[in-house]
C-alpha cells in the first residue's frame, strides 16, 4: 500500500531515504533548483532541507509516463514544476525508484486513490469540527464529552489543581547535583518531533529575549525530527541520547530538567479514535515514565496536541488524527487522577514513576473559522508545502502561545517569569 506525502524542493543537505527519514512512499513536490551534471535535486521535505540523489537506477518520466531520454537535462523540467516521486520499501530501507513531471499522487476532489491505496486526502480550510475548549459537556464526539479536562472544562479540577501546586512549589534553581541553589537552573525541555522542534525552537529565541523571563530558566529544545511518541518509547532510544547530547551542550544537568513540554503525535495513526488515541495515550504514558527515570527532579510535565491538519497532502498525520489527538491527552491525564499507579507523581505516596500532567496550550482551531476564545485561525499559509508541518507563521503562532502560556498561567508564571 502507497502513502502520501507532499515535498517543495529547495537547496539543503544529501539525504539518505530511510525509513527514519522519510516516512511516505509517493511524494509530490516543486522542483526548486537542479544539478543535471552531479545528478541532484534538492527537497524541502518534513520540515527540513534534503537533497536526493538521482541515480541511473532512478526512473526520470514525463507527464505520460515515458522516460525522458535526456533525464535531468530534459527542457520540461525545470524550476518550479510540479514532479512526483516515487519511493518503494526494501526491507526496512526505501529507495527512490522514480521522478515523474506532473502531480500524480494528489487527490483533485474526487477523493479517489490509487487501487492499491486508501482515499487520497482533500485539503479542506475547515473540517467543521468545533475545538475542544468549546465543546460543551452536553456536546459529544465519538462519545466523548468536551472540554480539556472534560465535562466542559477548560481548568483543572479542584483535587488536579492542588496537586499542581504542591509540584509547582518544587520548582526551584538546582545546582548540578539537583539540591536547590540560588544560583542554579530550571530546565524546561521539549520532548517530541519535527513540528515541536520547529515550533519549540521559535519559542527558545523569543523567551530568551522576553525581559520577563526568569534568567534562571534554561530553554532546551530536546525535540526531534521524525520521532513522535513511539519513537521515545524505548528508554534507550536514540531520541533520548540525542537529549542528552542537547542537554550537555546547553549547559543543562539532567537534575536540573524540572519541567517538560510534550507534543503528542504518532506517525501515520489508523482507525477509530479508540484505536489510535489510546495507542499514542500508552505511548505518551511511558515517555511520562522514561522522563522521570531520566530526569529525578522533573515536576510537571504540560501536554499538548497537534495544530490543525486540514490542508495535509499525506497520511502522516491528518484530520481527523490530528484533532483527536487531544483525547490521548485528556485520557492521560485523567488515568493519572484516577490513581493510575504506573503514572504516580507525589514521592508522599511512595517513589514517583512519572511527572505530573496538565494541559499546556492547546493549539487547535478549526482551519479559518476563529476561535471563540482568541480568535485563533489556521490558514493554508501557516502551513508548510505539505499540510502537516508549520510554516513560518505557523511556527510563530505556536511560539507565541506558549510563551503567553508560561508568563501568563497562574502556576508556570511562578518560576518562569523573573523575580
Amino acid at each position: 500500500m502507497k502513502r502520501r506525502i507532499s515535498f517543495v524542493m529547495t537547496a539543503g543537505l544529501v539525504l539518505f531515504l530511510t525509513a527514519a527519514t522519510l516516512f511516505a512512499l509517493e511524494a509530490v513536490g516543486t522542483i526548486r533548483r537542479i544539478d543535471a551534471e552531479r545528478g541532484i535535486i534538492v527537497v524541502f521535505a518534513n520540515g527540513a532541507d534534503r537533497t536526493l540523489s538521482i541515480t541511473k537506477d532512478v526512473k526520470v518520466l514525463g507527464v505520460d509516463g515515458k522516460p525522458l531520454a535526456d533525464r535531468l537535462a530534459a527542457k520540461e523540467l525545470k524550476e518550479s514544476a510540479e514532479v512526483t516521486i516515487s519511493v518503494d520499501r526494501v526491507g526496512s530501507a526505501h529507495v527512490l525508484r522514480t521522478l515523474q513531471l506532473g502531480r500524480h499522487a494528489i487527490s483533485n476532489g474526487s477523493g479517489k486513490g490509487s487501487a492499491d491505496g486508501p482515499p487520497a486526502i482533500t485539503q479542506k480550510s475547515s473540517i467543521g469540527q468545533k475545538p475542544l475548549t468549546e465543546m460543551t459537556a452536553d456536546e459529544h464526539y465519538k462519545g466523548e464529552d468536551g472540554g480539556l479536562y472534560g465535562e466542559g472544562r477548560n481548568e483543572p479540577p479542584d483535587a488536579l489543581l492542588v496537586a499542581a501546586k504542591r509540584q509547582t512549589a518544587h520548582v526551584v534553581p538546582r545546582d548540578a547535583d539537583g539540591k536547590p541553589a540560588k544560583d542554579g537552573k530550571i530546565g524546561l525541555v521539549s520532548i517530541s518531533m519535527s513540528n515541536a522542534t520547529m515550533e519549540y525552537s521559535r519559542f527558545k529565541q523569543i523567551a530568551d529575549n522576553d525581559p520577563a523571563k526568569s534568567p534562571q530558566v534554561a530553554i532546551v529544545d530536546c525535540a526531534q525530527g521524525s520521532q513522535a511518541m513511539a519513537e521515545w518509547v524505548e528508554p534507550k532510544a536514540r531520541p533520548w541520547t540525542e537529549a542528552d547530547r542537547r542537554l550537555a551542550a546547553a549547559g543543562v544537568n539532567p537534575k536540573q530538567v524540572q519541567i517538560i513540554w510534550v507534543k503528542l503525535a504518532n506517525k501515520g495513526p489508523r482507525g477509530e479514535l479508540a484505536e489510535h488515541g489510546r495507542k499514542l495515550e500508552k505511548d505518551a504514558a511511558e515517555v511520562l515514565r522514561n522522563a522521570k527515570a531520566r530526569f529525578p527532579n522533573i515536576q510537571i510535565a504540560y501536554l499538548g496536541s497537534r495544530i490543525y491538519a486540514g490542508y495535509a497532502t499525506s497520511r502522516l498525520n491528518p484530520e481527523p488524527y490530528a484533532f483527536e489527538g487531544a483525547f490521548a491527552v485528556r485520557w492521560l491525564i485523567q488515568d493519572q487522577m484516577k490513581g493510575d499507579a504506573a503514572l504516580q507523581h507525589d514521592d508522599a505516596n511512595g517513589p514517583a514513576k512519572a511527572p505530573l500532567a496538565l494541559w499546556g496550550p492547546y493549539f487547535w482551531a478549526n482551519g479559518i473559522t476563529p476561535r471563540k476564545s482568541d480568535g485563533l485561525v489556521w490558514k493554508q499559509e501557516d502551513l508548510a508545502s505539505d499540510g502537516t508541518h508549520p510554516s513560518e507563521s505557523g511556527r510563530q503562532k505556536v511560539a507565541e502561545m506558549l510563551l503567553k502560556f508560561f508568563k501568563e498561567d497562574p502556576m508556570a508564571s511562578t518560576w518562569f517569569v523573573k523575580k
